[in-house]
């Protein structure tokens, strides 16, 4: 099986209901709105979509409604796991719903050293044959997946992209001067997504694409046409909005946004709880300015990603 890791891919959130069940109307509306906007793929059971607060049943349910809608467009879902047998038992449930390709973080709550970080990776990609996105991000989960665990995961042709969240640029040009284009590179950090796809990154997994995904979507086609000048101005706008992405807080910041939107709304799953008082009103000052000041966008669509270099 293939995949094409270029584009934008957002990392969609769960919309529940007040009675905390799938609203599933919403999910539709939102995902209808990124399809729409010229996504090029859709990233599930993520940090963002609350996976760890899911059933395995909700999980289904998501992936093969987004799949019915999506059409073309290919769904990922992400394995964030602590065993090795439950992340391959994930791998097998999402190839069995019809995903198209997996994102894989390192193993949760154990801090692997690197020998097991590569027998777990090797593990999973030997279980399938989906396509595997490696999710790269030391500082959130305290695994570095460094340049000498990639090399010894080229064996593994399915295996063919990385989430880059190591919040460090100039991990880009090493993974290019070492791997040339053998790993797709996806910023996995909104704040340093145009400075990364300026520097040779293939695509970009977003966060708050979810509440602005035709201004996600300029940026990233603008930058690979050349039109720098045109896709700063709408990231600097951006900017702000972008920063509510690197929080803890990011799942109810960004619904936030999304409900401000009419993407989404403010439910979020416990531990979770909706944000109050001066917090919300903080962020929602930032969410407002953003909207009131939304650039008119240039015509994006017509830059093709396929014809990106």
């Amino acid at each position: 099986m293939s995949i094409s890791w270029k584009g934008v891919f957002p990392a969609f959130t769960t919309k529940f209901t007040a009675n905390d069940t799938l609203d599933l109307a919403l999910f539709k509306k939102g995902l209808q709105s990124q399809l729409d906007a010229g996504v090029d793929g859709i990233v599930l059971g993520g940090s963002l979509g609350e996976a760890s607060t899911l059933t395995t049943e909700e999980k289904e349910t998501l992936v093969k409604l987004a799949i019915e809608i999506a059409g073309p467009v290919p769904v990922v879902l992400n394995i964030a796991e602590g065993a090795t047998k439950e992340a391959v038992r994930q791998a097998a449930l999402g190839k069995s719903w019809g995903v198209k390709g997996l994102m894989l973080l390192p193993p949760m709550r154990y801090k692997t050293d690197a020998r097991e970080t590569f027998t777990f990776f090797k593990a999973v990609a030997q279980s399938t044959d989906l396509p595997i996105m490696i999710y790269n991000n030391p500082v959130d989960y305290k695994i570095d997946v460094t340049l000498d665990i990639f090399e010894q995961l080229l064996e593994f042709d399915n295996i063919q992209a990385v989430k880059e969240s190591t919040r460090d640029v100039s991990n880009v040009t090493r993974m290019i001067n070492t791997f040339g284009d053998r790993y797709k590179i996806l910023c996995g950090v909104d704040t340093l997504a145009m400075e990364e796809l300026l520097m040779g990154a293939d695509g970009w997994v977003g966060g708050l694409v979810t509440a602005f995904p035709r201004e996600t979507v300029a940026v990233f086609r603008l930058i690979k046409a050349g039109m720098i000048e045109e896709a700063r101005a709408i990231y600097r706008w951006f900017l702000p909005l972008l920063e509510l992405d690197i929080h803890p807080k990011l799942v109810q910041y960004i619904k936030l946004a999304e409900a401000q939107v009419g993407l989404g709304s403010e439910y979020v799953r416990a531990p979770r709880l909706t944000l109050i008082g001066e917090e919300r009103e903080r962020i929602l000052a930032i969410i407002n300015e953003g909207i009131a000041n939304r650039p008119e966008l240039p015509e994006y669509m017509k830059y093709e990603v396929g014809s990106m270099k």
